[in-house]
């Protein structure tokens, strides 16, 4: 279908029927904190690495046998408080998933929703054993990959929550883009995922191990320059794939806020370019780590909103939508194309 012939729905600025549930307003910013904790507890993960402190505490879930918290001694009290504090930011994200739980239960919203919710908060109970699962393997290399690599699918889950919300839950499900951008948009997020893997055996065969005790004994086999290089050509395969999406966009008549997400996403992604090659002259110093893992959350979530945009739920062109979530917020708009 030409996206050309698709104009965004009007709303009707009469006043909405009252309803006892949250706001769509108030739902989006709940799925916008836990979008954010999503994506902030990686770059704590990361600065846990980058310090050495992967073992500060060395069991699960105590932090040492016989006691929950650091104890004066067992290890230095600095990676200790970190890996520490890691942990209990964990109890943050599942508070932020379980209100995001809580509001489109309370507001009825449809199915599609309550699974985002649910499916974000079942995996930060996976990610919590994973984690677990790192501490009892040494920070093996590829159990610290495998540690990283669900925080971008809950990353991606939390953008599709967030972009998601903001539908009528009546709306009549139309895809936005032709067939061939969206083939092309599955083919980008492919290259995506490859770049995210590649980063972390880039990061498995570096110097970062997570623990200074631990130093280069179970990292992964290979040369880390000549990885970096196999990642960094993922990453122009991938940039390249994005902006023919975002040309085609254009040359199809695409809605203005898949084109501005596009050049948005096509920014992050230069920024993380950036920050990589950066990394790759300076032989990776730690410091550089926090940000590179920080972009790798923001550029997932803004490859997910892009996508999110292909297939919206587009309300009736009156605005009389029967949707539960759009009473009671009259300001908030539905998909905006």
């Amino acid at each position: 279908m030409s996206t050309a012939n698709i104009s965004s729905p009007q709303h009707s600025t009469a006043p909405a029927a009252p309803t006892t549930g949250p706001s769509v307003k108030t739902q989006r910013i709940v799925a916008l904190i836990l979008l954010l904790c999503q994506g902030g507890i990686t770059v704590s993960g990361s600065i846990v690495r980058v310090t050495g402190s992967g073992l500060g505490c060395v069991t699960w879930p105590n932090c040492h046998p016989g006691s929950l918290v650091p104890i004066q001694g067992a290890a230095p009290m600095l990676h200790q408080a970190i890996e520490f504090g890691n942990r209990l930011l964990t109890f943050v994200v599942a508070a932020a998933a379980i209100a995001s739980i809580v509001v489109v239960h309370k507001a009825q919203r449809r199915k599609e929703l309550k699974v985002y919710a649910w499916a974000g908060l079942a995996g930060i109970f996976v990610q919590a054993l994973i984690g677990a699962l790192s501490v009892v393997l040494k920070l093996s290399w590829w159990s610290v990959a495998i540690h990283f690599l669900p925080s971008m699918v809950l990353v991606w889950i939390a953008a599709m929550l967030f972009s998601r919300i903001n539908e009528p839950d009546d709306g009549t499900p139309t895809r936005l883009f032709p067939a061939a951008v969206r083939t092309l948009a599955v083919v980008a997020t492919v290259a995506l995922s490859i770049v995210l893997l590649t980063g972390t055996f880039v990061t498995g065969s570096g110097t970062h191990s997570g623990d200074a005790g631990v130093g280069m004994e179970g990292r992964l086999g290979v040369d880390t320059y000549g990885m970096a290089i196999i990642h960094a050509v993922c990453m122009y395969v991938y940039l390249a794939l994005t902006l023919i999406v975002v040309f085609l966009l254009h040359r199809t008549g695409a809605p203005k806020v898949a084109k501005k997400a596009g050049w948005v996403l096509i920014a992050c992604i230069v920024i993380q370019w950036a920050i990589g090659v950066t990394q790759f002259y300076l032989h990776i110093p730690r410091w550089t780590v926090p940000f590179h893992v920080g972009m790798s959350s923001v550029v997932t979530a803004f490859t997910a909103l892009l996508w999110a945009h292909g297939l919206r739920r587009v309300g009736n062109e009156d605005g009389t939508t029967a949707s539960t979530a759009q009473r009671g917020d009259e300001n908030v708009p539905a998909a905006q194309g």
